[in-house]
Formats: C-alpha cells, sequence, structure tokens
C-alpha cells in the first residue's frame, strides 16, 4: 500500500495510512528521548536550578545546534539558553550593587 491510500478492514473501519515502509524519515523519531523521556533539554533546564552551569552547557548546544539531530530537544535547549541570560543578568547586577 502507498501512503494516502484507503484501506478498508472489517474490524476497524476505513482508514488511511501514515507511515510507509519504504520511507525510514517517518519513523525516526519514535525512539524515547534521553534522560527519562524528557530530553537533554529539559533535564538541563532542571538541574540549572541545583548548579547553574549546566543551563550554559545547554545553551551551547542550543547555539551549535545539537536540536539538528532530534528537533524535540529545541524547546528545553532554548528554556536552558533563556535562562542562562536570565542568571547572567542576575549576577551582574547582584555585582553592580555590592561593588559601586
Amino acid at each position: 500500500m502507498v501512503q494516502g491510500e484507503v484501506c478498508c478492514c472489517k474490524d476497524s473501519g476505513t482508514y488511511a495510512l501514515i507511515k510507509d515502509v519504504e520511507d525510514p524519515r517517518l519513523t525516526m523519531f519514535d525512539r524515547p528521548l534521553p534522560c527519562f523521556g524528557c530530553g537533554i533539554g529539559w533535564c538541563s533546564f532542571l538541574l540549572g536550578f541545583l548548579c547553574p552551569v549546566i543551563w550554559y552547557v545547554a545553551a551551547a548546544m542550543h547555539i551549535f545546534k545539537y536540536y539538528h539531530r532530534d528537533p524535540r530537544e529545541r524547546p528545553g535547549l532554548t528554556a536552558c539558553s533563556f535562562m542562562a541570560i536570565v542568571c547572567t543578568v542576575v549576577v551582574l547586577i547582584v555585582l553592580a550593587v555590592v561593588f559601586i
């Protein structure tokens, strides 16, 4: 059968196929994400509250486009980049208040 072709089955009715056996790109991201299924980005985001350096590592992964390997990692890495910027601004404000 070809993608989009309609199949009639007596048990489940009529449906259209969305998975082509000969096109492996459609099943490329069927595997679960690393780090207990939430991905490297979101695990880094959560662990960054314990050690903010992890946000900078994840921000570097975002800058070097790690999400091209798996696009599902992009939101978590973007959140880490945002938190790295917020952390930098807070540290600069604290240093300015303390030393000026």
